[in-house]
């Protein structure tokens, strides 16, 4: 099961439509379906609301549980390390 699918497997069993999900992330609904369809990735900070509103560890989504000595700090700097690339990259 991908991001994708988990993310829309828990939005359903919290009884909220994709629109209402777009709202609180808050992101464009046609983009935040191209989330569930596996079309386009979140970013980061779409990622943490995400699992902010659904109520799941973010390991889960990421499929991060073989990877358990991962550390919430390794996490924050991959993170760190990830926005500082976009930030970086020339703009095409």
């Amino acid at each position: 099961m991908n991001i994708g699918q988990k993310i829309r497997n828990a939005r359903e069993d919290m009884d909220l439509y994709q629109n209402d999900m777009a709202k609180l992330i808050p992101m464009n609904q046609s983009n935040y379906s191209k989330i569930e369809r596996g079309l386009q990735e979140p970013s980061m900070e779409q990622l943490r609301r995400i699992c902010q509103i659904l109520k799941i560890n973010p390991n889960f989504l990421l499929e991060l549980e073989e990877f358990e000595s991962i550390s919430n700090e390794d996490l924050k700097l991959l993170s760190d390390v990830k926005e500082l690339i976009k930030k970086h990259q020339p703009k095409i």
